[in-house]
């Protein structure tokens, strides 16, 4: 008997034990950079799922708006690990290669700790400030106007602090880099080469990369050469010799500092800024002062105070292709105003009513959820 127990011992394979939740995350990892181009789909998918669903805010809007923030916040979990793999790539994008904004916030990202961890909080809250304000509403509308003018505030201190840590720089939108795209060999040679993940793939992630490997590069336009890795570029079409000159021409702002791509603010161009940080704070006190939905006054009182800002703006020859950029996007956030407080209550909402009961089912059914959700929410028409 104990021969029988010592062979059938010899036969029985050591346990393994589970992986570590460090190594999970490092798989994780591993197979979000390998993989970025489906990921990015399958959250954009997922992203415009929650925009259309009919129904979506009547019976079950807490549901919905907590699986949309979750895929936001999931979105920016990805966009962290995507920038760091980018940070260690050995062939870096040149600056005529990346975006004004992307240079400018890497470079703050990179060189302050509290910048990162301000404007990471700045877009959680922004993220969940719908999902906060509906939870809210259940306790009544006193709790809910609390955690707004509470979500308001917290949002303008975080910007107050960027506003500091920048040095009185305008701020930009969204504090963070933007999501850039990964080659796919330089992707999965960092990926390799990374230590932490070392000796803890299973089988399961070993298949996906040889599938990768062999998959052929379809549509690649540069030769990368094996034994440096660098690439050389494909010849420009005959017929089109000026615009592959001209895409080669340095602008000022490519060999520009990235914290030089925007002037610091002084005077009216500072108080102004104060002023745009401060505008949501005024309008959401005032808004829960007021007893009725189609008082105008805190309407005229947050357009106004946007108003002054845009007009105690600077733009000047000293102004850079980034700071345009920037005060363009809060111009087109101002049509949200359009969509909040008296104007909507007196002008949009019947107009909106109206042209629904002329819309196609599908289309009005959409319309009709949209506006259930802009009759009811504060953060629904939020530009920021």
């Amino acid at each position: 008997m104990e021969t029988l127990k010592t062979a059938a011992n010899k036969h029985i394979p050591p346990l393994r034990a589970p992986p570590s939740p460090r190594h999970i995350l490092s798989l994780y990892s591993t197979f979000i950079t390998k993989n970025q181009s489906s990921v990015t789909q399958i959250e954009s998918a997922l992203r415009s799922l929650t925009y259309i669903i009919p129904g979506r805010f009547r019976d079950a809007e807490l549901a919905s708006e907590s699986l949309h923030s979750s895929i936001q916040l999931l979105s920016l979990y990805h966009d962290t690990l995507l920038t760091r793999v980018v940070a260690k790539l050995p062939g870096m994008p040149s600056p005529t290669q990346q975006s004004s904004h992307n240079r400018y916030t890497k470079f703050w990202v990179g060189h302050s700790r509290f910048y990162r961890r301000v404007a990471t909080a700045l877009a959680v809250v922004q993220y969940t400030q719908l999902l906060w304000e509906m939870m809210a509403k259940r306790k009544g509308e006193r709790v809910r106007w609390r955690v707004v003018v509470i979500l308001e505030v917290l949002k303008s201190v975080c910007r107050l602090c960027l506003l500091r840590i920048t040095n009185s720089r305008p701020l930009v939108t969204p504090p963070l880099p933007e999501r850039e795209v990964i080659p796919e060999s330089e992707g999965e040679s960092e990926v390799e080469g990374d230590g932490e993940g070392e000796g803890i793939e299973d089988e399961g992630f070993s298949e996906i990369r040889e599938r990768e490997r062999e998959r052929p590069r379809r549509g690649e336009k540069e030769y990368r050469m094996k034994r440096t890795g660098l690439s050389l570029p494909s010849l420009p079409n005959p017929s089109d010799i000026s615009s592959y000159l001209l895409s080669k021409v340095l602008t000022a702002d490519d060999i520009k500092a990235p914290s030089a791509l925007l002037n610091k603010t002084v005077g009216s161009a500072q108080l102004a800024e104060l002023l745009h940080i401060l505008q949501p704070v005024v309008y959401a006190v005032a808004m829960s002062r007021s007893r009725d939905k189609k008082n105008w006054q805190p309407w005229l009182l947050g357009l106004s105070i946007e108003y002054a800002a845009r007009q105690l703006r600077k733009d000047g020859l000293r102004t850079t292709a980034l700071e345009r950029e920037q005060w363009g996007k809060r111009g087109w956030a101002m049509g949200w105003w359009a969509m909040r407080g008296a104007f909507y209550e007196n002008i949009t909402k019947g107009f909106l009513h109206s042209a629904s009961e002329k819309l196609p089912s599908l289309v009005s059914g959409v319309l009709d959820d949209y506006l259930y959700l802009w009759d009811g929410y504060y953060f629904s028409t939020s530009s920021e």
